[in-house]
């Protein structure tokens, strides 16, 4: 094992899932040691996804402790043996780098990203560019991902960084759309942390490929003025109070070629299916949660049963660490092209740090105080135990607790 000059302790601080109480304590656990492949991290930020709460109140963990959290930025202390002569800097001490684990998203017994030190494959992190603070980078790896899953990886949108398998060797779109018109995409939840990173997804593949692309987002309308500007530049906002269809069918009367339903709760995967333009080639669009049980995933036949000309197309985020995943009463075998997938992304987000162009910019965050003994008593009591779309006022009066609104939640564990 490669070591940096800094001693490295036997002990550390983590978030620990006590399963049987649903409920997390910061307790002292050895720190772990990288194996073949992996690096040491020293975390400095964490960045809180609403997985990290919602698995805490309905754990799906089997083990009676396991470490919680997802998004992570730090510094590599150690790395595996067999990396030792390796020329790729995320193998480095020193080396500034982000990435996510699947914490207690799962049955598996695997440790999150929620401690003083984690370990990873070297290749599931991306260099951090010097331009960037830590506590930025730490909020894109799980959401940005995620993002680049649906537009790239399911809906197959050209890709800079990965050659996607449709038409005109990658770098084309649907054939159904008319030549000279633009492509229609629509995002409902354009504010929420990954709506504001597929926006910017679907800006890098019209840039790739040479097409305009007319960007249609749903959301409210005091984040309107935020969304019109770089990097998101959407083309029509409406406000999803309102009645939303009606004013999509005007802006885009043909019909919405992609859709993206960041949200993905009660009538809106129903009401954003309706708005796909009835082309010759269906369009697509990609859902992400499935809370009710009317819309819980579907085989495609059966999205056809209950009205749906399109199925709707989903997956797990956490298939892009390419393990087996025991989720629920389902098991999510190993995937190695999604795998593959996610490094090709993080590859892409590396090259920052040497050409200086930032090619996602990270979510506007909220530096939480305190540290990860304050993760569950402030964190978690913002993002909630359930659906985004069920948080409500906390009735707390600082600040820092203000409700949640298109930014992530991010807590320094050691400052740069």
């Amino acid at each position: 094992m490669t070591v940096a000059t800094a001693p490295i302790p036997a002990a550390q601080k983590a978030l620990v899932l006590i399963t049987a109480d649903k409920d997390v304590a910061l307790l002292d656990i050895p720190v772990p040691v990288p194996g073949a492949g992996e690096v040491l991290i020293k975390v400095h930020a964490i960045a809180l996804n609403p997985v990290d709460s919602l698995y805490v109140g309905s754990p799906l963990a089997q083990q009676a402790q396991r470490v919680i959290g997802t998004d992570f930025a730090g510094v590599v202390v150690a790395s595996g043996a067999d990396l030792t002569s390796s020329s790729d800097a995320r193998t480095k001490a020193g080396a500034r780098v982000a990435g996510f684990l699947q914490g207690a998203c799962s049955r598996n017994d695997r440790p999150g990203a929620f401690a003083e030190y984690i370990v990873i494959p070297y290749d599931l992190t991306w260099s951090v560019p010097a331009s960037m603070p830590l506590t930025s980078a730490s909020a894109v790896s799980m959401c940005g991902v995620t993002a680049a899953q649906g537009v790239f990886f399911r809906q197959q949108l050209p890709a800079p960084f990965w050659p996607t398998k449709e038409w005109n060797a990658g770098r084309g779109w649907n054939p159904s759309i008319p030549a000279d018109e633009p492509v229609n995409y629509l995002i409902y939840g354009a504010s929420t942390s990954l709506g504001l990173y597929a926006a910017q997804l679907v800006q890098a593949a019209a840039a790739f490929s040479g097409r305009k692309v007319r960007l249609i987002g749903l959301a409210s309308a005091n984040k309107h003025a935020l969304l019109r500007q770089k990097p998101y530049s959407y083309d029509v906002l409406l406000d999803y109070r309102g009645d939303w269809p009606a004013g999509v069918r005007e802006a885009a009367p043909r019909g919405v070629d992609y859709a993206f339903d960041a949200i993905s709760e009660g009538d809106t995967v129903r009401k954003v299916h309706d708005l796909l333009a009835p082309t010759a080639t269906p369009g697509s669009f990609v859902i992400f949660r499935n809370d009710r049980s009317d819309m819980m995933p579907k085989a495609p036949g059966v999205w056809g049963a209950v009205g749906y000309r399109v199925a709707p197309v989903y997956g797990a985020a956490w298939e892009a660490l390419g393990v087996e995943i025991g989720y629920d009463s389902q098991t999510i075998p190993a995937k190695p092209d999604a795998r593959a997938f996610a490094t090709a992304f993080y590859d892409w987000l590396s090259t920052a740090a040497t050409d200086g162009k930032v090619k996602v910019q990270p979510n506007p965050v909220r530096i939480m105080p305190g540290g990860l003994e304050r993760v569950v008593p402030d964190g978690f009591v913002l993002l909630g135990w359930n659906q985004v779309s069920a948080r409500d006022n906390n009735g707390r009066t600082e600040e820092y607790m203000r409700p949640i609104s298109g930014e992530k939640l991010v807590y320094e564990i050691v400052k740069e």
